[in-house]
């Protein structure tokens, strides 16, 4: 019987086919890379293209990661949602900075993004509530994320409960759903070689952003 070792070193990797790209003509700042990149990815198709791997810090110090939806990218930063309760909110009350991973495997594609994390106002929160889907803001409602469940039962009763609440009251709001912008301070793009030559370009802001490469 072959053992597990040996299965994953024959698994295949860096499957992915690049796209041409030249990273001495990258733009100034990384948010206008990003999004040429992640059009890229949309248009290639990739899967799940604003899927990203949030990771935040514990009280005690420890990494938590998560995968999760980006919601927009601006000049300001990256953003995505969550409640203020959640196990993602709570670790960024108490240390707000954060990473987002992007990996975009048929163009051979990772995007990293770190940097400190602001809760957006309480209106464009409720403004990004409110364009969720019904099933989602009735679950964001419930504001049970990450609590010990009992039985899947419990689910059905309480999200029929909020849905209920929607149809009687469409503009309502959990109170702590939040939009939050991660402003980085650090981008890196990396692109994949079969040779293991990988292209790493690192975007630093001090004052203004400086650009500069990276050995494989």
């Amino acid at each position: 019987m072959t053992d597990l070792r040996t299965r994953l070193r024959a698994v295949p990797t860096l499957t992915g086919t690049p796209p041409a790209w030249d990273p001495s003509i990258a733009p100034d700042v990384p948010h206008d890379l990003f999004v040429d990149w992640l059009l890229t990815a949309i248009d290639h198709p990739v899967v799940e293209p604003c899927a990203a791997t949030l990771s935040t810090v514990r009280a005690d110090g420890r990494p938590n990661a998560r995968v999760l939806i980006l919601k927009d990218v601006t000049a300001d930063g990256w953003q995505f949602a969550s409640t203020s309760t959640s196990r993602k909110g709570e670790e960024l009350t108490t240390s707000p900075y954060a990473a987002l991973t992007f990996y975009w495997i048929p163009l051979g594609r990772q995007v990293r993004v770190s940097g400190r994390v602001a809760p957006a106002s309480p209106e464009d929160s409720a403004r990004d509530f409110l364009l969720r889907p019904v099933a989602a803001r009735a679950e964001a409602l419930v504001g049970k994320q990450s609590a010990v469940l009992a039985n899947r039962s419990d689910i059905d009763a309480a999200v029929g409960q909020q849905q209920h609440r929607i149809a009687l009251d469409p503009d309502l709001v959990a109170p702590n759903w939040t939009l939050y912008t991660l402003h980085a301070d650090e981008v890196e793009f990396w692109q994949a070689d079969p040779d293991r030559r990988h292209v790493r370009l690192r975007y630093n802001l001090d004052d203004t952003w400086t650009k500069e490469l990276l050995w494989p």
